[in-house]
Order: structure tokens, then sequence, then C-alpha cells
């Protein structure tokens, strides 16, 4: 069920938007080499893991996890940049897609409590400015029992390297809106869930994160 929007984009929302839309036209060839290589494996690794009929994806940018959507599930997918959510419609018309596309701040998710039956997000989280408004969301909208699928990005568990990340985040944050040194298993696990789990094949700079609600 939808309900009216909260509120209009704050100013951190609105430059991340900016970014977002600026690199739109041209952000799948941007990833392709480690798409194909790497990223590809586990988006299907996500997906394989939905349950129920009801599906809300957040963060769907220009539609990369549209051939992975399961069979005869309702879902629903938003962005909160409108030249990303541009490329996902074209896409979804080429492809056959069948998904509802909505403008949407993950921040403020337009939903009733208790709607979808899996929340699902795929390398979004970097690029949120108040991931863990964004998450408390999430689990707002996820039903009882219900779940949240998340493969993100995160701070390394390296000291070396997550020193080096925390230096270089600020110039990759201005170039495309993404944090790379974001600690977003302490934040779900902070927003609510009753519990997370971390795939133990998951690297020390990427997690697939499964949390219940």
């Amino acid at each position: 069920m939808k309900i009216e929007p909260k509120n209009l984009m704050n100013s951190e929302s609105e430059l991340i938007r900016i970014r977002y839309d600026r690199i739109a036209p041209y952000f799948e060839i941007m990833e392709a080499i480690m798409e194909g290589l790497f990223f590809k494996s586990w988006r299907e690794k996500l997906w394989s893991k939905v349950e129920g009929h009801h599906i809300l994806e957040v963060g769907v940018g220009t539609g990369k996890n549209f051939e992975y959507y399961p069979p005869r599930a309702q879902v629903t997918a938003i962005d909160f940049s409108p030249k990303m959510l541009k490329q996902a419609s074209l896409k979804k018309e080429t492809k056959g897609i069948t998904v509802t596309l909505d403008l949407m701040d993950i921040q403020s998710l337009a939903f009733a409590d208790n709607s979808f039956d899996t929340v699902i997000a795929s390398f979004v989280f970097c690029s949120v400015p108040h991931p863990l408004k964004g998450l408390k969301e999430l689990y707002r909208v996820c039903k009882p029992g219900g779940q949240v699928l998340l493969l993100e990005h995160v701070i390394s568990t390296n000291s070396l390297l997550a020193k080096v990340m925390n230096f270089v985040n600020p110039i990759v944050l201005n170039l495309v809106g993404a944090n790379i040194n974001r600690n977003t298993l302490r934040n779900i696990k902070a927003a609510g869930f009753a519990w997370v789990i971390i795939d133990q094949q998951s690297s020390h700079i990427f997690k697939l994160i499964e949390a219940r609600k």
C-alpha cells in the first residue's frame, strides 16, 4: 500500500542525487568489468535468498538486478535519482520486466508499515546520507517475520586498508556520491532487527547481510 511522502528530499540527499544523475548514462559502462568478474555472481546469490510475494528493491539504479527478480513475485523498485530511474525504465521496456518503478528517497519511504515480505538492496547504503535512518525505514516497511537482504560495500576489517579507505573517501564521495567507509553491519544491528547474519564467504570490504524483523 502506497501513502503520501512524508517530506521533501533533504539537501544532503539532493547533492548525492545530482552526482548520480550526472553519471547515470555511463553507470553500467563504468562498472562493467567489476560487474562481470565479481558482482554478478553475488547479486545472483543475494536474490536467491528472497522470500515471499511482495518485494521492495531500494536503490534500483539502472536495473542491474532485473534478471534476478523471482518469477510471479510482485516487485516494487525505487530510486532517488530521476536519471538512474530513467535508465531502469528503458531497460524494463526493452527486456519486458514486470516491476513498478517509483522515484523515492530511501530515508522517507512512501509506503505503509509492514508492507513487504522482503526488502532488498545491493550497493546502496554507501550512498545514503543518513544510513541508520534509511535502515529504520526498511525495518518499518518490512512485515513482521520478513527479511531485509543487503549486499554492501563496508569499511575494511584490515586496519591499514581502513585508514586508506577513510583517507580517499572524500574524493570518491565527491566524484560518484558513494562512501566506501560505511559500517553498515553496525548500523543494521542498531536499526532494531531481531537477528542479523553475515554470509561467511563475504570479503572484508563487502558483506552479504541477512536481517529478520
